[in-house]
């Protein structure tokens, strides 16, 4: 199949630990995708939401797709805005929080260990 479509009302939602507030859709690499070297993530972030401090798995890419989310990293602190984006290398730790009075969305490209 040279062609993978996932619509965005057939992706996987799914409640990852340590997020609050957050609510993911798993687009490429669930159960549901035959995808294999990697996960794609579309990710909601209420006000007020975050995702807790984590280390990075895999190589990590955050690109945020509406409204303004500040990422934490290793003593720095950066808030980005649409079509901005955030690269990860494995063992990285991060926060992420929606420090704005208004809903934010961003893409998150994994890949699988």
């Amino acid at each position: 199949m040279p062609m993978r479509v996932t619509r965005i009302a057939d992706g996987e939602p799914f409640e990852p630990e340590g997020h609050t507030g957050v609510g993911p859709v798993r687009l490429q690499g669930g159960e549901r995708t035959p995808t294999e070297n990697f996960t794609v993530v579309l990710s909601h972030y209420l006000p007020g939401a975050e995702a807790g401090l984590a280390s990075q798995q895999t190589e990590t890419v955050y690109v945020v797709t509406a409204g303004e989310l500040t990422f934490t990293s290793e003593g720095e602190e950066v808030t980005l805005g649409p079509m901005d984006s955030v690269h990860y290398t494995p063992g990285t730790t991060r926060t992420v929080k929606n420090n704005s009075r208004l809903p934010a969305s961003m893409l998150v490209v994994r890949m699988k260990a």
